[in-house]
């Protein structure tokens, strides 16, 4: 505390004293200005704590609260005494303020004791406020009570502040952040010191029940594992429940989840859940999604060749299904329809059907069909280009396979071995090059499981041109001899006709021919008669 005064000229000596609470001087300090002595005088308070200076400046080490006085600087001269008071105010910062005797859990619609929170230590006392989430809790009347006491230990002269709070939560409340603040004054003004936050279980009772299927999908279907998962909305939530399952009368008493696996399209319902005295209930409706396909007939099927073959894929779902076919891994148009099986018919037919809102609900069955047929035999034969050989061709259609075998009667060179095409569709050829010296037949035979089949052709020589067949002009010939059958029945109807026509006016010319001779017949004898007459009147005459 340096001295206000101004050091004068002629000073004999200064000294430091402080006021009593009832104004009586109590001296702690003499410095000489001309001896430069220092006397410190006899005050237990401040007993090795005092220090005077030069500049007759004091200083107190480790100030105490009772430091806080009225201290007077003198300064002596011969003629006056200046004095000039310095007031001392000490300040203490208090402790961080913590909450203290917490409550375990707090209950709803129940007033009780939330916590304390203390502050040590401080100087002057200071003042706590309550805060929840940050906002000042205000006292309301059986709701938020707040009682503050401060404590000075008559040791230290210390201020220690205890705030009580009682307090009635809501389910709100759960999570909340609630702390406490102590103000307090120090040398440069107000200064604050916030709490760690705390926070509380708040207990509520349920107020309603929630069921849940799980997973949550919006759709299910057979074959799938569902959860019923139900849900109080208290703290803590309630460990047990009542469940309701489609057709049973009695809720069945668990935990809080029922399972069902492998659901089938009768676990399709309503279902419920409640609290075990049944005070409250919720419920929900589950759609179990199912897909039949019945393919008829499937499996394995074995056909004969020009049979009908009727063919049906039925659906039976709980949503419009998609409904597609597939042959031997190409999707089809159309569905198929066999009236008169054919070897092309023969394959893998696949019915697949699906539901496109249900994730995975697919089904298919498979028709393997096989078409058998009895082998059958075309030949055909062409004179080669360069006129030394002929190739003949026998035209198989079959199923199973047939195997081809040949056989020449007569005298001819086979040029090379036979050859066969691709087997498509029940169908392939088999052809050999030959060049016959002289007229030969060729047989042609094809046997499979079902059948063995012989057809034989005429084949001339080399140099005996024929006329050449080939697989197309079979029908050209049959169109041919149909034309020629047509114009000789022609022919012959026209003969007819020219016929009876010449016949018919034959018979009128014979007819005719006969009257014309009986007219002259009577035509010559009147003649003669007139001869006769006249010769008679000639010679009557003479």
């Amino acid at each position: 505390m340096p001295c206000p005064l101004e050091v004068p000229d002629g000073l004999m000596f200064g000294k430091w004293k402080y006021e009593m609470p009832n104004g009586s001087p109590v001296f702690i300090a003499f410095r000489s200005s001309t001896k430069k002595h220092v006397q410190y005088d006899d005050v237990p308070d401040y007993k090795d704590r005092l220090s005077l200076s030069e500049n007759y400046t004091l200083s107190i080490k480790n100030a105490r609260i009772s430091d806080e006085k009225r201290f007077v600087c003198m300064l002596v001269t011969e003629d006056d005494v200046s004095e000039e008071p310095t007031i001392v105010k000490v300040f203490k910062q208090p402790s961080q303020p913590e909450i203290l005797h917490q409550a375990n859990l707090l209950e709803t619609e129940k007033l009780q004791m939330l916590g304390e929170c203390v502050s040590r230590d401080s100087y002057p006392e200071g003042n706590v406020t309550w805060y929840k989430n940050g906002r000042v809790l205000q006292p309301v009347d059986d709701v938020v009570v707040i009682n503050l006491q401060k404590i000075v230990d008559r040791t230290t002269g210390l201020f220690t502040m205890t705030s009580s709070l009682q307090y009635m939560p809501t389910k709100e409340d759960l999570n909340a952040k609630f702390s406490c603040i102590v103000t307090y004054y120090g040398p440069s003004g107000q200064k604050t010191m916030q709490s760690e936050p705390v926070v509380f279980d708040v207990h509520y009772p349920t107020e309603k029940v929630t069921i849940q299927v799980l997973p949550q999908s919006s759709t299910i279907k057979e074959g799938d594992n569902i959860t019923l998962k139900c849900s109080g909305n208290g703290n803590p939530p309630p460990q047990e429940f009542l469940f309701y399952i489609p057709g049973e009368t009695e809720g069945i008493r668990g935990s809080d989840t029922y399972v069902m696996t492998d659901v089938r399209r009768n676990a399709t319902g309503e279902y419920k859940c409640s609290l075990t005295d049944k005070s409250m209930m919720d419920s929900t409706t589950i759609t179990v999604h199912y897909l039949d396909l019945q393919l008829t007939p499937s499996g394995e099927v074995t056909k004969q060749i020009g049979e009908a073959l009727p063919v049906s894929c039925t659906i039976s779902s709980s949503r419009n299904a998609t409904v597609f076919w597939i042959k031997d891994n190409t999707r089809m148009q159309t569905s198929p329809s066999f009236s008169s099986l054919q070897y092309q018919d023969a394959g893998n037919y696949v019915c697949e059907t699906t539901l496109q809102e249900v994730e995975g609900l697919r089904k298919r069955q498979t028709l393997k069909l096989i078409v058998e047929g009895k082998p059958q035999i075309k030949m055909t034969k062409k004179t080669n280009t360069n006129k030394m050989s002929k190739t003949i061709i026998c035209h198989v259609e079959g199923f199973p396979k047939p195997a081809v075998q040949w056989t020449v009667t007569g005298s001819g060179s086979i040029l090379n071995k036979t050859e066969e095409t691709k087997y498509v569709n029940g169908k392939f050829s088999s052809k050999i090059v030959i060049a016959p010296e002289e007229n030969v037949t060729l047989t042609c035979i094809a046997e499979n499981e079902l059948e063995r089949t012989v057809t034989s052709m005429n084949v001339s020589a080399i140099s005996i041109p024929e006329y050449d067949e080939t697989e197309d002009r079979g029908d050209d010939n049959s169109e041919k001899v149909n034309d020629q059958a047509k114009l000789i029945v022609g022919i012959v109807v026209g003969l007819l006709l020219v016929a009876l026509i010449a016949g018919v006016v034959y018979w009128l010319y014979v007819k005719k021919s006969k009257t014309a001779s009986k007219h002259v017949d009577k035509d010559l004898g009147n003649i003669e008669e007139n001869k006769k007459l006249e010769e008679n009147n000639h010679k009557s005459e003479t």
